[in-house]
Formats: structure tokens, sequence, C-alpha cells
């Protein structure tokens, strides 16, 4: 398993100076706290560190956190390696104090397709995860329900989970308006009694009809009506 050092080294080989300017903007972090590798080649650089001889997982984690690569990195390596689905959960959970922005979320729950063959096993781990009730934790959950349990059979769920939601954060918030899009545009009568009755505040609602009114897969009909249940 290479340094902390060495790991930053071959980042640094794979950076786009031009990048780096524009993504620190998009990502919202600081300036000077990235290196600018594309998320392609970091995915790449990912699943090779995974598969390399003497890699470990453990140690990758206990790394600094200062460079957004790096979080990004742990992140993907959970997600990449090979490892029966209970442990993988424990990496999952270790790997939340590195979630502290979108795209480190959003990236992270895109990685962990396995969840997605074990919605059972896993549901009650979304429920804490909102539970916790911070920021990216519940952004996590949301996202998740999103990627991995858009059926009909959850939808009862991901109701009373996004009652939950503490909408005073920007990025919770999103992500909860963005599930209910993604209901609205899979099971629009379902979410459009959700809307109806959700104690959600009206920023939250509006924003999901907004995004939802965005999308080609609803009808100029149901669009007019959505834009009647704006708060």
């Amino acid at each position: 398993m290479m340094t902390y050092e060495q790991l930053l080294a071959a980042l640094a080989e794979k950076k786009d100076e031009t990048y780096r300017q524009f993504n620190e903007r998009i990502v919202n972090v600081p300036a000077g706290t990235s290196i600018g590798v594309r998320t392609p080649l970091l995915r790449a650089f990912g699943k090779e560190l995974v598969k390399g001889e003497g890699f470990d997982l453990d140690a990758l984690l206990a790394f600094p956190n200062d460079v957004f690569e790096v979080r990004l990195l742990k992140c993907f390596a959970v997600g990449y390696k090979k490892m029966p689905f209970a442990e993988k959960v424990r990496y999952i959970e270790a790997c939340l104090p590195v979630i502290d922005g979108w795209a480190v979320c959003d990236l992270f729950c895109s990685t962990l397709k396995e969840i997605a063959k074990h919605r059972e096993e896993f549901l009650p781990h979304i429920e804490a995860y909102i539970a916790l009730g911070t920021e990216f934790s519940q952004r996590f959950g949301y996202i998740l329900l999103l990627g991995c349990y858009m059926a009909e059979e959850y939808l009862p769920r991901i109701f009373t989970l996004l009652e939950r939601a503490h909408t005073q954060y920007y990025y919770t918030h999103m992500g909860a308006a963005w599930l209910i899009a993604e209901v609205l545009v899979k099971f629009y009568e379902r979410g459009v009694s959700f809307l109806q009755t959700t104690a959600l505040d009206a920023k939250t609602v509006n924003k999901a009809i907004q995004k939802a009114r965005e999308s080609y897969r609803l009808t100029d009909e149901q669009k007019n009506f959505l834009k009647l249940l704006k708060k």
C-alpha cells in the first residue's frame, strides 16, 4: 500500500489545472484544496488501486481528509473493493464523516450499486442516516433512496422518510426535492398525493415541482397540474 505522500504524487500526475479551478467552484470546496483530477480518471485510478498488491482499505481510510480527491477516492474504494456485503456496510458507515459536500455524497451513492441487491437488509441503515439529522447524512440517505429504491413497494417508506427532512439545510432540501421529483416522474399519482398532504415546507415542495416540470417524461397536462400545487 502506498503512503499518503505517494498517493498525492500519483494523483498529481493526473492533474488538470484548468479543470481544478473550474471544479472547485462547482463542488464548493476552498480554493487550493483539490488536485484537479477528472472524475473518470479518478474512478479508473480507484479501481486499479483496490486491485493492486498490498492494498489496505483501512490504511487508505486513515489518510487525512484535506484533499477533495482523497475523500472521493476513499468512497470509490469502498464501492469498488470486493467484500461480503455486511463488511461493506461497515465501511460505508466509516465513510460518513468523509461526506462533506454534494459531490462526494452523490458520487459515492452512484458507486454503491450493490445496495440495489440488498434493499431490505440496507434500508434500516438509510433510516439511521436520515435519523442522524445532519445535512449530508440526510442527503446521503435520500440520494440512495433515489438510486436504489425507486420502486412502488418502497414508496410508503420513502414518503415517511421525506417527512423527516431537515430542509433548513440547503443540500438536504435539494436532495429531498430531487427525490420527490423522481417519484413524480415514475409514480405520478402517488407523488401528487404526497404533495397534497405533506408537511414539508413550501420551498422544498416548490423545488420538487420545478424539477419534475423540467422532465420530458411528464405530459404538459401533468406539468400544468403540478404548477397548481405550488405553495
